[in-house]
């Protein structure tokens, strides 16, 4: 009997120790960061943000692309509003979890989600971008969106706004606040910036 038990124990040991590593292997790329050139956790959207989200993209036409997609809630969201969209997302984990709940939510046609660092990719042919950045990056992908976007752009940013922007729109409080730029009133704002006054002589 008491070899039974202890065979038994080894056996209930194994069994959650294996379940534990399986869970592990499931769970952790949800929840580390991928590598990137700036660390980005994945945290997943608030329903009260994507709705955020969705308040700054109405009356808008074009794509939406979500920069650091995470589990594809903000592109799912929007594609069910009916927009073609994207997101750009390092972790192959959460691009399939993404592709997987586009699929069960009737939205896969207007979907597409890339295993992609952000930094290497140009977002030229979007209208709306999403971003769910933190401060560390946003100085950088200012520049960088400012280079590539066309003028009609509207970028979202989610969490923590662009240091160097005005924001033209702003929803929510807390951390679900979304601020939203419309690049034709930054550019504006920068050319005259930019322009010089002749100086006058005494």
């Amino acid at each position: 009997e008491g070899s039974f038990k202890k065979r038994w124990g080894l056996l209930v040991t194994a069994g959650v120790g294996g379940t534990l590593v399986a869970l592990y292997a499931v769970v952790t790329p949800f929840v580390i960061p991928a590598l990137r050139k700036v660390c980005l956790p994945f945290v997943p959207a608030t329903s009260t943000q994507i709705q955020n989200v969705l308040k700054m993209l109405e009356n808008r036409s074009g794509s939406v692309v979500d920069i650091g997609s995470g589990d594809g809630r903000i592109v799912i969201a929007a594609a069910k509003r009916g927009f073609k969209a994207a997101g750009y997302e390092l972790n192959p984990w959460l691009v399939w979890y993404s592709r997987y709940c586009a699929w069960r939510g009737g939205v896969h046609q207007n979907t597409t989600f890339y295993i992609s660092d952000l930094w290497k990719v140009s977002f030229s042919q979007y209208t709306n971008v999403v971003v769910f950045g933190v401060p560390q990056m946003m100085s950088q992908l200012e520049k960088k969106l400012e280079e590539e976007l066309e003028c009609n752009a509207r970028i979202v940013a989610c969490r923590f706004p662009f240091p160097g922007w005005i924001p033209d729109h702003t929803a929510g409080e807390g951390i679900d606040t979304v601020w939203a730029y419309d690049l034709k009133h930054l550019k504006e704002h920068e050319t005259k910036s930019l322009e010089i006054t002749p100086e006058t002589e005494s």
